[in-house]
């Protein structure tokens, strides 16, 4: 893996996890042993922090950022991005910590940048995708903004809201961060947009989402109504440039 992608960041964004975070660390190790894994813990009340010192004290190749409260998933994640960009890895990986993304499915998603992507989706509406054990109306809820996401944006992307991704290092250094500020489902479509934008390919390879079974959902109607405010704006934005594409 190292010869053709180079060094690769499994990143975890954590906030009470304490229960599933040993049990995704071992999976990850397991599934790509030359990967490393790192914890973004926003200071988790329930230890979890405590819990992946332990787990990096043990294993060179986890290593643990502590932040200072709950910021949202976004920051974790572009707090992550910025120490993988700095500790010079190649591929820059994000990952649940709750077990709904396998991490035996990663490799499917590194061959997928071998392959030439600049984004590679673990998607979950594309043929042979699919989720496991969520209520009919969450998963309709999440079809319906991925529906809509397309509309409005004109992305050619299933699954823009999915969490398990890997991006090359270049392609975050192309895109830039500095001005991300969207959280949540929002952010997954945000990094999603700005790819397809600068001309960088993405590719989606099916994965099985299995919602969790330990922990409580970070799901919330902000995190919902951010999604669909903003998705609308950049729609709106967006749409004289669409509409020149198409003369």
């Amino acid at each position: 893996m190292e010869r053709t992608l180079g060094r690769v960041l499994v990143i975890v964004p954590t906030y009470n996890e304490r229960e599933n975070l040993p049990m995704i660390v071992e999976r990850v190790r397991s599934a790509v042993p030359e990967a490393h894994l790192l914890v973004a813990d926003d200071n988790s009340p329930d230890g979890t922090g405590e819990i992946a010192d332990g787990l990096a004290a043990q294993d060179d190749h986890v290593h643990v950022l502590h932040r200072l409260g709950k910021q949202g998933l976004g920051a974790a994640y572009i707090a992550g991005f910025r120490w993988g960009l700095a500790e010079g890895y190649d591929v820059l990986v994000e990952m649940d910590a709750d077990g709904s993304h396998q991490p035996e499915e990663l490799p499917k998603l590194l061959e997928a940048l071998t392959g030439g992507a600049d984004l590679a989706i673990g998607s979950r509406y594309v043929p042979g995708g699919k989720v496991v054990n969520w209520p009919h109306s969450r998963e309709f809820l999440s079809r319906g903004a991925n529906v809509y996401t397309r509309m409005m944006l004109g992305l050619p992307v299933r699954d823009a809201t999915a969490g398990f991704r890997a991006y090359r290092a270049s392609t975050l250094e192309k895109i830039g961060l500095d001005d991300v500020d969207s959280q949540g489902y929002c952010f997954q479509v945000d990094l999603t947009l700005r790819t397809a934008r600068h001309g960088l390919r993405v590719a989606e390879v099916p994965i099985t989402f299995v919602e969790r079974t330990v922990g409580a959902s970070k799901m919330s109607r902000s995190v919902i109504t951010e999604a669909l405010w903003r998705v609308t704006v950049w729609g709106v934005s967006g749409l004289p440039r669409r509409l020149r594409r198409t003369r």
